[in-house]
């Protein structure tokens, strides 16, 4: 592989994303990149949920259309993006 085919991501073999509309954050110690993350805490928050249990179901649901997410790291994809969840501003 050279320098202009990109990266590769080692668990799904996709291209790793990158660019302006993706967010590193941190998984079970690993940075990941998130496609439209901001978009998407923006569009959960603003339908208020009341439950911790629904917002992440909610995150979830809307990364993983656009995001690979390992089945065994949902747990931890769902704590780290409600992590994110409440550290964005409204």
């Amino acid at each position: 592989m050279n320098a202009d085919e990109g990266k590769y991501c080692i668990v799904c073999g996709g291209m790793v994303p990158s660019g302006s509309d993706v967010k590193q954050i941190e998984i079970d110690g690993k940075m990941i990149g998130i496609y439209c993350l901001d978009e998407i805490i923006a569009r959960v928050k603003s339908q208020n949920h009341d439950s911790e249990a629904k917002i992440k179901e909610e995150l979830l649901a809307a990364v993983s259309k656009k995001n690979y997410i390992p089945t065994k790291k949902r747990e931890d994809y769902a704590a780290a993006l409600l992590r994110e969840y409440k550290a964005k501003k409204d």
